[in-house]
């Protein structure tokens, strides 16, 4: 039985927050874009670079931003739908904006599987040193930090570091899933509680069963923000090509996203 729980969340997982091609990111309301490359000036383009840690990164600089945005990806890490996220949030936000690789020096490859197995082995520590490594190569005073599934969970746990004036977590896991237990991994509301609560914003489907009622009411208890999709299921916003998107959903999402983000500096 347990092997079939896991077995199944693997899959959903999957379905939710996987594709192997470039994304649409139009719910962002710009028209399909491609990555344009590697443009170190301005916000004409994305640039990969290395944090001090060693961690990959995607960074578009804007040449008068309102702020800064680190982007927490989902399971599936840096790909070419962050690539264009980073762009649409730079272009239409106004901010400079850099994605971290959540699993830096390790070959998993596009497939779910080994992936899922390796979350076990990510440290918090690390993690919560990239995104820091990744908000001062912004070069902004002020700072926000974003994330999806995977990296929706890691914003609850950032939320313990002040660095970030503003967080929004997009269907991040509110407990750690039993599957991803591992020695340096914490848990995200047990870490949220000891935190900065007040300064984050929860967008959560109520058909996601990575967040259960009973979870979403305790992240409620510590002071978060938290707006529920009714009819949402895990990762209806960010990927528009996958079967759980719900365009009307995501737009809204994405507006509560970004003032909940700029009343930072506001």
């Amino acid at each position: 039985i347990i092997c079939i729980s896991v077995r199944l969340l693997v899959i959903g997982m999957y379905c939710m927050c996987h594709a192997r091609t470039m994304r649409n990111t139009s719910y962002l309301g710009l028209t399909p874009m491609t990555h344009l490359g590697s443009h170190p000036f301005g916000n004409t383009g994305g640039m990969r670079i290395t944090l001090p840690s060693g961690t990959p990164a995607e960074i578009v600089r804007h040449d008068s931003p309102v702020m800064g945005l680190v982007v927490a990806p989902d399971i599936f890490g840096l790909r070419p739908l962050y690539d264009d996220m980073v762009k649409r949030f730079s272009d239409e936000w106004g901010m400079s904006v850099i994605a971290v690789e959540p699993f830096p020096g390790v070959e998993l490859g596009p497939d779910v599987e080994p992936r899922f197995a390796a979350v076990p082995a990510l440290d918090d520590a690390k993690n919560l040193r990239d995104l820091l490594e990744a908000a001062d190569a912004l070069g902004t005073e002020t700072v926000g930090l974003i994330g999806f599934c995977m990296g929706g969970m890691y914003c609850f746990k950032a939320a313990r570091d002040e660095r970030f004036a503003r967080i929004v977590s997009f269907y991040g896991m509110i407990t750690l899933p039993e599957a991803w237990r591992g020695p340096t991994q914490g848990e995200p509301l047990g870490m949220l509680i000891s935190g900065y609560a007040e300064g984050v914003l929860a967008i959560v489907g109520e058909k996601d069963h990575y967040t259960p009622i009973v979870d979403i009411d305790q992240l409620r208890s510590t002071g978060v923000q938290v707006v529920l999709y009714p009819e949402a299921e895990h990762a209806f916003a960010h990927d528009a090509s996958r079967p759980a998107h719900r365009p009307d959903d995501a737009a809204d999402a994405f507006a509560r996203a970004k003032a909940w983000l700029l009343s930072a500096v506001r």
